[in-house]
């Protein structure tokens, strides 16, 4: 079985090292990183520029792009064999509700899934972020379960993992996203030069976070597993737009 890891906090990060250790004990792994912090890059791809592809000491490889390039370049520039499966992580910090569209984390899983890999993108919910070994071992469980049946299509799962001893951990829960409320506003600092500088503000608290959403499920200290897809489509409003575009002539 073949990984390919990622993630959005660069490859130095201890979460993709416990990531690393973790699952080359059941597969051969393939580190493609961003050569630096990448956390809010959502799913951008660099166009403006080549990109570079280095190695570091441990052996991880890291490219001077987003995290989204790095999952590209591996996959479709030959730099390993099709994996199969993309995990990327394990973020420091919650990628819940509205985090996942602004993730770098669930961004470079995203690829690999519309690539046409089974992906996995794993974060540990808690201020100090101490038990990386514990989402390490939760993303293992997840590879050997999807690796046990052959998938008759690729998944994208979301999956978050309260910060405590995995023997504390209650059962896992599937959920679905909740929500949080509007973003702090931006800060209005003075650099020295005494130019005027914002500071993008801090997210929201949750607003969504009843019965079954990732929220919940986290403070409650299970792991949430939350199944996403691409289609942004809203198809309660079709044929409410094909009405008004069609009243006015417009359709």
């Amino acid at each position: 079985m073949r990984i390919l890891l990622s993630n959005d906090d660069g490859y130095f990060a201890p979460g993709l090292e416990a990531l690393a250790q973790e699952l080359s004990k059941i597969a051969s792994i393939t580190v493609v990183a961003p050569e630096r912090d990448r956390s809010g890059a959502s799913h951008s791809l660099t166009l403006d520029r080549p990109l570079s592809l280095r190695k570091a000491p441990n052996g991880f490889l890291f490219v001077n792009g987003t995290p989204t390039d790095c999952v590209h370049l591996a996959i479709t520039g030959g730099v390993m064999e099709r994996p199969d499966f993309v995990v990327s992580g394990i973020n420091h910090g919650a990628n819940m509700g509205d985090d996942t569209i602004y993730s770098g984390t669930v961004a470079a899983a995203m690829e690999g899934f519309l690539l046409g890999v089974p992906a996995i993108a794993v974060s540990l919910v808690g201020k100090e972020s101490t038990h990386f070994d514990t989402a390490a071992r939760v993303a293992r469980a997840l590879v050997e379960l999807s690796a046990e049946s052959a998938q008759s299509q690729p998944f994208l799962l979301n999956v978050n993992v309260p910060d405590m001893a995995f023997e504390r951990l209650q059962p896992r829960r599937v959920t679905r996203l909740g929500k949080r409320h509007k973003a702090e506003p931006v800060i209005r600092a003075s650099n020295p030069r005494g130019e005027t500088v914002y500071w993008v503000g801090g997210v929201g608290g949750a607003q969504d976070a009843g019965e079954g959403t990732d929220f919940h499920a986290v403070d409650l200290g299970a792991v949430s597993v939350t199944p996403l897809q691409v289609d942004l489509t809203h198809f309660a409003q079709i044929d409410r737009w094909a009405e008004r575009l069609s009243d006015k002539g417009l359709a």
